[in-house]
């Protein structure tokens, strides 16, 4: 995988320049996109939906999460991080 769109400057804007911030940001939106699509997935097996199931394995959920954070739908609160644990 490579990270071609979004671009990596805006990914890194939207988190201060912290690329491990950026990396914890998207995994965790990713790990609950996982969860969200699971659900799905288990809801187009029982309707025996084709298209819903294809739909459901589409994109990436990391590539989702990369998206959403361009996007400004995925963000954090500087509050609540420990610069000194970091």
């Amino acid at each position: 995988m490579s990270i071609i769109d979004p671009k990596i400057d805006v990914l890194l804007d939207a988190t201060d320049n912290d690329r491990f911030l950026l990396c914890s940001l998207a995994s965790k939106r990713a790990h609950d996109i996982n969860d969200m699509m699971r659900g799905q997935r288990d809801r187009a097996i029982q309707l025996s939906s084709a298209v819903e199931i294809a739909k459901a394995n589409s994109k990436k959920p990391l590539s989702m999460a990369f998206a959403e954070i361009a996007r400004g739908e995925v963000s954090y609160d500087p509050e609540t991080i420990d610069i000194s644990q970091h």
